[in-house]
């Protein structure tokens, strides 16, 4: 099955700008593992990297769960794949699915939307851990915007490695 991805509208207000480009960069990734098998979305780049599509997969669930549950929302879970805050752990998907990757990362949007709609304005804060200092909801999307970007490029190489796949 294709992923539908639906182009960013030219104009709009901040907000819906923000949700658009945040849903157009997750079906971004989710297109780039279209049609592969498990053996193909867990092929790693080179050696030592542990880098792969499923990897990204994961590690994305992770940063929707980090941003979006434990700092906006201010909610105590654990990290998908780390008990211990370790970020690098989801990269590992030598032993994943897409079943599992998947599961978990669609798991991950489905609160951020949910959190993200139920906030009252972009201007909403809350303390980031990691950076040590209050963050609005506009800065939590435009930075995982900026990772699904980061990330998105590194997908076009590991699928050009898998089957010549380049592009959009």
């Amino acid at each position: 099955m294709a992923t539908e991805r639906i182009s960013p509208p030219s104009t709009g207000g901040e907000r819906e700008m923000l949700r658009a480009y945040l849903d157009f960069h997750r079906a971004t990734l989710a297109m780039k593992c279209d049609g592969l098998s498990d053996d193909d979305l867990r092929r790693r780049s080179m050696p030592p990297s542990a880098l792969s599509l499923l990897g990204l997969v994961r590690h994305m669930a992770e940063v929707e769960r980090a941003w979006f549950r434990r700092t906006i929302n201010g909610e105590d879970v654990p990290l998908v794949w780390s008990a211990d805050g370790d970020f690098q752990a989801a990269y590992d998907a030598s032993a994943s699915t897409r079943a599992e990757a998947f599961g978990a990362w669609q798991a991950e949007v489905e609160h951020s939307r949910r959190i993200e709609a139920e906030a009252a304005s972009l201007d909403v804060t809350a303390y980031a851990p990691r950076w040590g200092e209050h963050v609005s909801l506009r800065l939590v999307m435009l930075h995982v915007i900026h990772e699904y970007a980061r990330h998105n490029g590194h997908a076009d190489f590991l699928r050009e490695g898998i089957d010549g796949v380049v592009g959009a």
